[in-house]
């Protein structure tokens, strides 16, 4: 299962970084990324400090005059000028906005509200991106790719049947909320290439790594966003901008909103976070097996980081966790206790037959003292709760006590067989005993106590051999 914990907000790279962190193989990434067939980009992974803690990153550059638009403006609130900065996280979505002429805007955008989406809109006041080969010194010609070319693109690839399902799930989102976001049907929304090679680069890159690390599970916490305004391709947008919205508002996404400015959360982000995520809350209980950490572009007061932790549910009762454990239902055991202090050893031997036979899991006595410095014997019984009246019942019938306590617990068993194995001696049962890779073997007592009576060998020698002939095996 994974979790994301996205209080610095969400992007494409900085998932992908977190997944390359978390142990995503980078060869098979780039193996599949190389498979889609597009040009015009250049993957480049390294490391990046905030805040002090380093943690991966994952940019997606293109090549000719411009980088995709990794820049956005957030305009002040007080109106009168803006501040430049860096895109959050290198989805390449923040649109340059470069203008040509009357009522003809011409922007570099992926997902940034508009999202590189080209939308023709015909007659007055129109927004029209420029066809094939219109070329504006960029260095790149500008094609126009609809969700069913990308669906192509993904289909044709080398990636794996999987990673290809999660891949147009994630553009699938995104279609969806730029074609409400401009009013248009999924067909008529177009993404430029120049935000498309990107986009589709993080979107498969984040499939491809997900599949990588069997990823079938995953939780994302509510997603902090930051406030302001940033200008995109169509104008100056209000955070959190409307893809954003459109996405988290149709897949049910938990917003919380701050008062960092600019953006936090990407389209694209909040695509994957809505395409991947299966259930809402964490479980109660959970054990984390390893994290990774994807950095973006921006510098906020709080690092501005994504951790991603593959974590495991505590099992249930049958089932058999990542190191071989198997652990007894949360509700389903007790522990009972009781102080006796004037029963017989007899006594208190014949009860612990008449427990064990009654279904009890363990039994055993400890010495304690009692008030007045009393020898005493705590009597310890583990019983599941169909069992536990009938326990109590013999434990109140054949001894003193006048009360027991009890209390649920919670049992972790690791997986176990007997097996007869020939050793030197004979056939002997050993019962073996597993934690993920590590096998540990314990000859049986009766089988041990016979050899050591045949030969006249001392007990202990006849274990050991037993149990090494065993583990030979």
């Amino acid at each position: 299962m994974l979790y994301l914990e996205c209080y610095s907000g969400i992007s494409g790279d900085m998932t992908v970084a977190a997944l390359l962190d978390l142990g995503a193989d980078r060869e098979k990434l780039l193996d599949g990324l190389s498979s889609l067939g597009l040009s015009g980009y250049e993957v480049k992974i390294g490391r990046r400090v905030k805040c002090g803690v380093e943690a991966c990153s994952f940019d997606v550059e293109l090549s000719g005059d411009e980088d995709g638009g990794s820049h956005d403006y957030v305009e002040h609130e007080h109106g009168g000028g803006h501040e430049y900065g860096h895109g959050h996280g290198g989805d390449h979505v923040h649109g340059h906005g470069y203008e040509h002429g009357d009522d003809h805007v011409h922007g570099h955008e992926d997902s940034h509200g508009c999202g590189g989406v080209c939308v023709h809109e015909h007659g007055a006041g129109h927004v029209h991106e420029h066809g094939d080969g219109h070329n504006h010194g960029h260095g790149h010609s500008h094609e126009h790719r609809n969700l069913a070319d990308i669906t192509g693109i993904i289909r044709r690839s080398g990636m794996t049947e999987r990673a290809k399902e999660t891949a147009l799930r994630i553009f699938g989102i995104v279609a969806e909320a730029e074609a409400k976001v401009h009013g248009k049907t999924i067909p008529e929304v177009h993404f430029h290439e120049v935000g498309a090679v990107d986009s589709i680069v993080d979107i498969a890159a984040a499939a491809i790594c997900l599949d990588d690390l069997d990823i079938t599970e995953a939780v994302i916490s509510d997603i902090w966003e930051g406030s302001g305004h940033v200008r995109c391709q169509h104008g100056i947008l209000p955070v959190p901008v409307p893809a954003v919205v459109a996405v988290a508002g149709a897949h049910g996404l938990y917003l919380r909103m701050t008062d960092t400015r600019g953006e936090m959360v990407t389209p694209t982000g909040a695509a994957i976070a809505a395409g991947i995520r299966t259930r809402e809350r964490l479980p109660e209980s959970f054990r984390i097996i390893k994290t990774g950490m994807g950095a973006g572009k921006k510098d906020f007061p709080k690092a501005n980081i994504l951790r991603a932790s593959l974590i495991e549910e505590r099992p249930q009762a049958g089932e058999v966790s990542r190191t071989g454990e198997v652990a007894e239902a949360e509700t389903g055991l007790w522990m009972m206790e009781t102080n006796i202090d004037d029963a017989t050893g007899e006594a208190l031997g014949y009860v612990m037959e008449r427990l064990f036979r009654a279904g009890a899991r363990d039994v055993c006595y400890l010495p304690a003292f009692m008030k007045k410095n009393r020898p005493a014997w705590l009597m310890k019984v583990v019983c599941d709760e169909e069992n536990r009246e009938k326990l109590e019942e013999i434990i109140f019938r054949h001894t003193t006590t006048i009360g027991i306590r009890r209390y649920p617990i919670l049992r972790t068993v690791l997986p176990r067989q007997i097996r007869t194995v020939e050793t030197s001696y004979g056939p002997a049962r050993v019962k073996e005993v597993r934690r993920g890779e590590l096998a540990f073997c314990y000859p049986e007592y009766e089988d041990v106590a016979r050899y050591a009576d045949q030969s006249g060998k001392p007990f202990q020698d006849i274990y050991e051999e037993i149990k090494r002939q065993a583990e030979a095996f």
